[in-house]
C-alpha cells in the first residue's frame, strides 16, 4: 500500500484560490456546452474556451503543456482523451468530450463533460449517461480514511456491471499549485490499497469509460510529448471530470457551476 507520499495539504488562503478557479473551470465548461452543436468546428470550440478564459483574467493550462498546442482537449467518439481541436466539423451522431483547465493567481482548475450532437445512438446516449454516473460514484467513495483504490473500485464495479470497461492505463490526479501531481487516482482498484486521500488536498475524478475493450492506442502530438488515446477497437469512449477538495469529513466538489 502506497502511503508514504508527500502531499502538502492546502492551507486556508491556497483553499480558496482553488474554489475561485475551480469555480472558473465549472463556468467555462457551462458556457462551452452552448456552442456543442452541428457544424462547429473543435478548432472553433477551442477558440471560444480561450477567449472566455481571458475575459476572467485567467489563462489556459493546457496550453504550451509539454508543447500542447491547444487550449482545450476535444475528445470524439473514439478518443478516450487528450484530442488536439482542429478543424474537425462536428456531426449529428457524434459524442465529444471537452476537458478545460483555467489557470488562476498559480492555481488549476481541471473537469470535463461529453456531451451528445444532434441525434444520437441509443449505444451513444447511454454510454454518456454511464460515465457522468460512473464519476459521481467514485466521489462518493471519498470518506474519511479512504485510499484512491477505494475511488477505483466504486468505479470499476458500476462501469462493469453496466456492461462496460474502465480505461486502466490513464486516470485522474492531484492538483492545485501543479497541473498533475501526485497521487494517480485510477478508474479501478481493489478497497483499502493504493494511496491514502490526504484532506485538504485536492484530486481530480475523471473515469474514462469504454463501449468494448479497455485497453488503448498511443498517439504522439507533434511538438508534444503529451499523447493522445483512442481505443483500441474503434468503439465510444466517454469521461466526466470534476475537481475535488478531500475534507476531513469527506468532500467538496470544487468544480460545479
Amino acid at each position: 500500500m502506497s502511503r508514504d507520499r508527500k502531499i502538502v495539504p492546502l492551507n486556508k488562503e491556497e483553499i480558496m484560490k482553488m474554489r475561485v478557479v475551480c469555480k472558473l473551470a465549472a463556468r467555462t465548461l457551462e458556457n462551452i456546452a452552448k456552442y456543442v452543436r452541428v457544424g462547429v468546428t473543435t478548432s472553433e470550440l477551442d477558440q471560444i474556451v480561450e477567449d472566455f478564459t481571458k475575459t476572467n483574467g485567467a489563462s489556459s493550462a493546457p496550453l504550451g503543456y509539454h508543447g500542447f498546442p491547444k487550449s482545450i482537449c476535444t475528445s470524439v467518439n473514439s478518443i478516450v482523451c487528450h484530442g488536439v481541436p482542429d478543424q474537425r466539423i462536428l456531426k449529428s451522431g457524434d459524442i465529444i468530450n471537452v476537458d478545460v483547465t483555467p489557470m488562476k493567481d498559480g492555481f488549476f482548475g481541471d473537469c470535463s463533460a461529453s456531451y451528445i450532437v444532434g441525434e444520437v445512438s441509443d449505444v451513444a446516449r447511454a454510454i454518456v449517461q454511464t460515465a457522468e454516473i460512473a464519476r459521481d460514484k467514485g466521489i462518493e467513495a471519498i470518506v474519511p480514511g479512504a485510499t484512491t483504490g477505494d475511488i477505483g473500485f466504486a468505479i470499476d464495479k458500476f462501469v462493469t456491471r453496466k456492461g462496460y470497461t474502465a480505461v486502466k492505463e490513464i486516470g485522474g490526479h492531484g492538483i492545485g499549485r501543479i497541473f498533475h501531481e501526485d497521487p494517480f487516482v485510477p478508474s479501478y482498484g481493489k478497497r483499502g490499497r493504493g494511496d491514502l486521500l490526504v484532506p485538504w488536498h485536492c484530486i481530480t475524478v475523471e473515469p474514462m469509460i469504454n463501449e468494448g475493450s479497455a485497453s488503448v492506442k498511443e498517439f504522439d502530438i507533434p511538438g508534444s510529448t503529451v499523447k493522445y488515446y483512442e481505443t483500441s477497437d474503434g468503439k465510444l469512449s466517454a469521461q466526466f471530470e470534476h475537481t475535488i477538495l478531500v475534507t476531513e469529513t469527506g468532500y467538496e466538489i470544487l468544480t460545479l457551476p
